[in-house]
């Protein structure tokens, strides 16, 4: 183990996902460290119940813990007012402010990075004119955003050491943060999936329903395709995919673990359109033996084989989606060899490549 004392910190903790995930999986490995982040909502997230969270002023604002984008304005200066003087090293989770804490000069930053800011960086444009806001909102958010483009690119530079959680967000950060970066793929407990020899006929897509993850393309395709479609989630564009959705649709809402586990396992294919950094649900529908059908983007290029463990699409349109769908359904697959494909993104896997990480810079940094 590491001679050090470490602390934790993570953009918010207010919805089961993939950055979620990895927070978990560091602080099994780090459980003495406490957890620094603006917003925590401990009735969705109970695996945090034995940790040690400590929240920013933002926690007691309204209706934080379920609008947490409100307060990105805030969001910098919630980070920065955390006093981190008393660790050795400090790890953040993020994909927002996290990494923008200040640590005194004889304290390692390692800034686990799911990706710069989408919103503030090259998706920016997207999100003013798709997110659900009205156009006065709109205009406002423009030079918050613009506010928070600078104080990211300056935060960046705070970070001793970036882990990326894809080659893909390596070359982001390389692009918005002129930074090196090494890659480590995020936890996925593919053994706690498993193949079922029930398949069922309806195809499946989960996550968080906002726009930059194109359930709306997925809505609009299988309108089309009249195949039945379950989609897990919940999320800003549920009232507006549902308006859109024909009865072939299914919205399931939140899950437990076990049902989403059975549906992974049972489903047709699991359906993945957007562009994502790595893609945890992915590699959770291959790791039940059920292949992918995806947008040749992103972190899916990584971990999804075209022809082995699912199928690609190449332009991000309904279109597209369909002829693919169509395309997938003369294909036959062998849900052990996908499964096999995806067993090395384990938890032994993550923990040992972070341990050897921190280890190997610690030991660099302290030679400085």
């Amino acid at each position: 183990m590491i001679d050090a004392k470490i602390a934790l910190v993570a953009d918010w903790l207010t919805d089961p996902g993939g950055a979620e995930k990895v927070v978990y999986a560091m602080h099994r490995m780090f459980p003495e460290a406490p957890i620094y982040t603006s917003i925590y909502d401990k009735d969705k997230l109970p695996m945090f119940e034995d940790a040690d969270v400590r929240t920013s002023f933002i926690q007691k604002w309204p209706a934080a813990k379920h609008h947490h984008q409100w307060y990105l304005k805030w969001m910098p200066v919630a980070f920065e007012q955390f006093d981190l003087s008393e660790y050795d090293i400090v790890i953040s989770s993020s994909h927002s402010c996290a990494k923008g804490i200040i640590t005194k000069p004889q304290t390692m930053h390692i800034s686990y990075c799911h990706t710069p800011m989408r919103y503030v960086w090259d998706d920016c444009h997207r999100y003013l004119k798709d997110y659900p806001w009205p156009n006065m909102m709109k205009k406002v958010a423009a030079y918050v955003l613009h506010d928070i483009r600078l104080w990211d690119r300056l935060a960046a530079d705070r970070v001793d050491y970036f882990i990326s959680n894809s080659d893909y967000i390596g070359e982001r950060i390389s692009k918005y943060y002129k930074a090196k970066s090494e890659t480590i793929y995020p936890i996925v407990e593919t053994d706690n999936f498993y193949l079922s020899s029930d398949t069922g006929n309806f195809y499946l897509a989960v996550g968080r329903l906002i726009p930059y993850k194109r359930f709306d393309l997925i809505v609009e395709a299988f309108n089309h395709l009249g195949k039945p479609l379950k989609i897990v989630g919940r999320g800003p564009e549920m009232q507006r995919l549902k308006r859109m959705a024909r009865q072939n649709i299914e919205f399931l809402d939140y899950v437990s673990d076990e049902q989403l586990r059975e549906l992974l396992s049972t489903c047709k294919a699991f359906v993945f359109p957007q562009v994502e950094d790595f893609g945890i649900a992915p590699v959770e529908a291959m790791a039940s033996g059920r292949p992918v059908i995806a947008y040749a983007d992103g972190g899916a290029l990584e971990t999804v084989q075209d022809g082995k463990s699912g199928v690609f699409f190449d332009t991000q349109s309904a279109d597209a989606l369909i002829k693919a769908v169509l395309r997938f359904e003369k294909k036959k697959f062998n849900g052990k060899s996908i499964a096999d494909s995806v067993a090395e993104f384990g938890r032994d896997r993550f923990e040992r490549e972070l341990k050897s990480f921190i280890s190997r810079k610690w030991k660099s940094f302290n030679r400085k």
